[in-house]
């Protein structure tokens, strides 16, 4: 691509100092008009400044996006991910991942409708975020252009980014001039902190970095006891208040936080190849997993839960990966949306210093028969003296195998 293909481009804007450069950069490298789009997915940061510092760099207002996507965030994606379980290697909850196809999906939206041919994104050449929202540009527009910066440009280093932004007049905050000590990203669903202190997996994550989460340690004595309410595998009320989606993870988040419930240490497998170690802070998110799990327990059928969890891996790895618009995604929502028609009823949870316990579950939808399952007398709908025929049958290969090696004396 040579910089006079390029007349308009989309750049996905945070205000901060990288994605600031990454505008300046554009409009001199590639001379070209740059619309700028803010996501607010519950990030908890004041965007307005982002509009200011747009402005003041050059950008016209009427080429100056920001959305509010909360709703849809949780509505559209973070939910359809957990009626799921979705867990990535069996312990991160996805919360950078989800965000991307969203902020994605929207830069493809303004770029039809400012008739932008190029869209920009600050992800790294070594992340996984570039594939992401890459993999999501194509799929909704095949023939846009991509701009990559980072995988571009010579500012290799902070000090050289600080350089360019003085170079250019970029206001640069005073706490963002040293070396940053992690990387952070945030949304409603979780926080996250990489890099630099972070860096060496066998050093402890030191206290300063968690935000979203208080000290297990000194969280309240006392267990809080709190209920939630599904309705066809969402959850939409929390103590019998009905919420909207993101009221309801905001609401999860803060008694999460109070009892210093969803931290994560984790090393992880990128889908570039290399390995990673990131600290996860997702309150909302591990109390509606253990919730959402608590009411499956007795509104799914055995079959279709262990389904589940066989397609679970498989799912969330195209979810990390960028696959999010892929037809194999699709489909696999299709099977689970599907399983979650009666998954409705009221799951009661113990939250108590880091941890999250279900305590009790109710569903007018239950398959729990406590007539079959009680050891005092119950029903005539299980007959004991079955099993032995049940026994016999599934042991029929296994007696084979063992007359077998006893015949050749193996």
């Amino acid at each position: 691509m040579t910089t006079g293909d390029v007349k308009k481009v989309v750049l996905a804007y945070s205000g901060g100092l990288d994605t600031s450069v990454i505008l300046k950069w554009l409009q001199t490298t590639y001379r070209c008009e740059v619309v700028t789009f803010t996501a607010d997915l519950g990030q908890g940061e004041e965007l307005e400044p982002a509009r200011q510092k747009a402005q003041l760099l050059g950008v016209k207002p009427e080429n100056i996006f920001i959305e509010d996507l909360r709703e849809e965030f949780v509505r559209d994606y973070v939910f359809p991910m957990f009626r799921a379980n979705t867990v990535y290697e069996g312990q991160y909850l996805l919360g950078t991942s989800i965000a991307r196809p969203l902020i994605a999906k929207k830069q493809i939206e303004i770029a039809d409708k400012v008739g932008a041919d190029a869209v920009a994104h600050g992800a790294t050449g070594k992340g996984n975020d570039q594939v992401r929202f890459e993999l999501t540009y194509y799929a909704l527009k095949p023939d846009v252009k991509v701009i990559a910066p980072w995988r571009e440009w010579d500012l290799t280093s902070r000090s050289k980014l600080i350089s360019f932004a003085e170079q250019h007049q970029i206001p640069i905050a005073k706490d963002k001039r040293g070396e940053a000590p992690f990387s952070v990203d945030a949304n409603l669903l979780h926080t996250s902190s990489e890099g630099k202190v972070l860096e060496d997996p066998a050093a402890e994550v030191p206290d300063y970095v968690y935000s979203r989460t208080d000290d297990p340690e000194g969280a309240p004595g006392k267990a809080a006891i709190i209920t939630v309410e599904f309705a066809g595998g969402d959850a939409v009320a929390i103590d019998g208040k009905k919420l909207s989606p993101a009221q309801l993870l905001a609401r999860l988040n803060e008694v999460g936080r109070a009892h210093g419930i969803g931290r994560l240490d984790l090393v992880e497998n990128r889908f570039v190849g290399m390995k990673s170690r990131g600290m996860y802070e997702t309150p909302g998110g591990t109390i509606l997993l253990a919730a959402h799990r608590g009411i499956e327990q007795i509104t799914l059928d055995r079959g279709a839960a262990h389904l589940k969890d066989e397609l679970m891996p498989r799912y969330a790895e195209l979810i990390y990966n960028g696959f999010w618009f892929s037809p194999e995604r699709e489909m696999l929502q299709a099977a689970i949306d599907r399983s979650q028609e009666l998954v409705t009823g009221r799951v009661r949870l113990r939250l108590y210093k880091g941890s999250v316990a279900v305590v009790g579950r109710e569903s007018k939808y239950s398959l729990y028969d406590q007539d079959l399952v009680t050891f005092e007398e119950g029903a005539a709908a299980y007959d004991q003296r079955d099993a032995e025929g049940f026994i016999k049958l599934n042991a029929l290969r296994l007696r084979t195998l063992a007359q077998r090696k006893k015949k050749l004396g193996l």
